[in-house]
């Protein structure tokens, strides 16, 4: 995964549940809850996320992460990035399911029964 991916998918978690645990995060996004921990703490020295603590809740360890507006400003600019490579892999990916298709089609040792297969 690469650090733009990364921070696409912690900003869009933090922007959607900004009370996720550290715990939950890592679960979610596939990492050690020290790189979490880490990763979170970047962010906020950064000034893209601030934690606030619940006040009110029975567990005081408790946050709340909240992207400042720097913080959606990056979360708007790495998801464009991450939008703009994903599409240049869909066009890639089906370029080369095209070029599959024509050598399944141009091959007679390859249209068997089992290579017509719709797709």
């Amino acid at each position: 995964m690469t650090s733009d991916e990364s921070r696409y998918k912690l900003l869009k978690l933090l922007a959607a549940r900004p009370n996720v645990s550290q715990r939950e995060l890592a679960k979610e996004l596939g990492i050690s809850l020290g790189k979490a921990n880490y990763c979170l703490t970047a962010l906020i020295s950064k000034g893209w996320v601030k934690a606030q603590n619940f006040t009110n809740s029975d567990n005081k360890r408790a946050y709340a992460y909240l992207l400042t507006p720097g913080g959606i400003e990056e979360k708007a600019r790495v998801t464009f990035y991450f939008l703009k490579r994903k599409m240049a892999e869909y066009e890639a990916l089906k370029g080369e399911i095209e070029d599959l298709r024509r050598e399944v089609a141009d091959s007679p040792e390859i249209a068997t029964a089992d290579a017509k297969i719709s797709i």
